[in-house]
């Protein structure tokens, strides 16, 4: 460990807690079946539900849906933004947002990467082409520093919750 490491700590890190992490994601384009459908064969899911309108109309849906696991696919900015932020995180460069401050925190005291991560989904409805997707994300809480069998390191647990264009509840 640097000692860096040891200078931050759990309670420098509690004011972001509860707060708001970013402005909500919003999905640069609506669900379109184009996308399932590399989806679907990426990963080579045979529902029919997904790729089949007729398929999907037999079960009594209005056409085809989206995979589930696919909710936070549409709110991605791209390669282009991530290479972005990487470069200026890199620079010291910090957006004006919680999430971004509490990454550069981390960042200045050593932490600089993410090990491994988890995740719970509730989906509440399905998702059908022309939906347009958007993120409110939260940080819900942080942890640590504990000790792993890589190091020491900090838990930050996320909330997102998914909605359509009229704040409806997709998946959390």
């Amino acid at each position: 460990m640097t000692t860096a490491q040891h200078v931050l700590s759990a309670e420098d890190l509690q004011r972001f807690a509860g707060t708001v992490a970013e402005p909500p994601r919003v999905a640069r384009y609506g669900v379109s079946e184009a996308m399932i459908r590399n989806w679907a064969e990426a990963l080579d899911d045979r529902n029919p539900v997904y790729v089949d309108e007729a398929a999907a109309r037999e079960t009594g849906r209005t056409g085809i849906i989206a995979p589930p696991a696919m909710v936070s696919t549409w709110v991605m900015s791209g390669y282009r933004r991530w290479r972005d932020v990487q470069r200026a995180r890199a620079e010291g460069v910090v957006e004006a947002t919680p999430y971004a401050e509490l990454l550069s925190l981390l960042d200045q005291a050593g932490y600089t990467s993410v090990v491994a991560t988890q995740m719970e989904q509730d989906y509440e409805r399905e998702l059908t082409v022309g939906t347009q997707v958007s993120c409110h994300i939260t940080i819900d809480s942080i942890a640590g520093p504990k000790k792993t069998g890589l190091g020491e390191g900090f838990f930050l647990v996320l909330g997102k919750r998914y909605v359509d264009a009229e704040q409806n509840t997709i998946a959390t």
